[in-house]
């Protein structure tokens, strides 16, 4: 691939799946022998929405003495056990509003200026409408616990092949909740987190997203399509994407959120010049 457009961008490597062949609390390590200095994380403490602080500060020291700076952080998310957030899941209410503050002080403590919030799956028995409702009320909570600490608030699409239960499967979709959380607040800190792989697994045409919504757009994630595995193993012109970034005026950094395909993490980066992975 040429990395023309690949120089004018900065990166930060996902450390929830990239060197998942790792503890968690080596991983920012090896992705600093990677030549990445910024990372972003899934919730990384499972289930619970508020750790020991013994557990939070060993995750700040594994940070730390990596000289990785954490730039982005997921809300209770419950990835690992199947679900797609907890925003707008009516029994997750009290286990969410628990972990906003707690999730915005560990991105403060690092440094993250990114907070996203998984939308949460359709729940059999309860209305959407009552869903949507209560996942304004909470990501307006998050809006401005985000805003307390310099952050964005980040809404992010799914596709529909992975996440059938997830009501956000479309640009449109994720931009309408953005702004309505923006209407809310006054904040104007909500963004869309326009990750090009469920994008391009729902079949959106990509350069039109990126032409239509750059000033909405708060952070990229990427994959390559079909098997989210590093750019050059599948379909998506990712030199034309980054261009059209630049073009459309988007200067944030862009997050590697895909699984090697050899399963060896550092074997995955040869894409992307080691003096191009520093965050700038």
């Amino acid at each position: 691939m040429d990395v023309t457009a690949a120089a004018k961008h900065g990166f930060t490597v996902n450390l929830s799946i990239l060197f998942g062949e790792l503890p968690l609390l080596e991983r920012p390590a090896a992705a600093a022998a990677a030549g990445f200095t910024a990372a972003e994380l899934w919730w990384p403490f499972g289930p619970e929405p508020a750790p020991s602080r013994t557990e939070l500060d060993a995750l700040g020291k594994a940070f730390s003495d990596a000289g990785v700076r954490l730039t982005g952080l997921n809300f209770l998310d419950d990835l690992s056990q199947g679900a797609r957030g907890t925003v707008s899941v009516p029994s997750e209410k009290d286990r969410f509003r628990a972990n906003v503050p707690v999730a915005a002080e560990l991105a403060a403590s690092l440094g993250a200026t990114a907070l996203n919030a998984l939308y949460g799956n359709r729940i059999a028995g309860v209305e959407p409408a009552e869903q949507d409702a209560l996942a304004l009320e909470n990501l307006v909570i998050a809006a401005r616990a985000a805003h307390r600490i310099g952050a964005v608030l980040l809404i992010e699409a799914l596709n529909r092949a992975e996440s059938p239960d997830y009501p956000l499967v479309s640009t449109a979709a994720a931009v309408e909740v953005v702004d309505k959380v923006n209407a809310a607040t006054g904040l104007g800190n909500a963004k869309f987190l326009c990750d090009l792989y469920h994008l391009a697994r729902n079949g959106e045409d990509l350069a039109a997203v990126i032409d239509t919504h750059a000033d909405r757009i708060g952070h990229v994630q990427i994959a390559d399509t079909p098997g989210r595995n590093e750019p050059g193993t599948g379909e998506l012109d990712f030199e034309d994407l980054f261009a059209r970034l630049s073009a459309a005026g988007y200067s944030g950094s862009i997050g590697l959120e895909y699984r090697p395909s050899t399963g060896v993490s550092a074997d995955s980066f040869d894409w992307l010049p080691r003096e191009l992975r520093a965050a700038r």
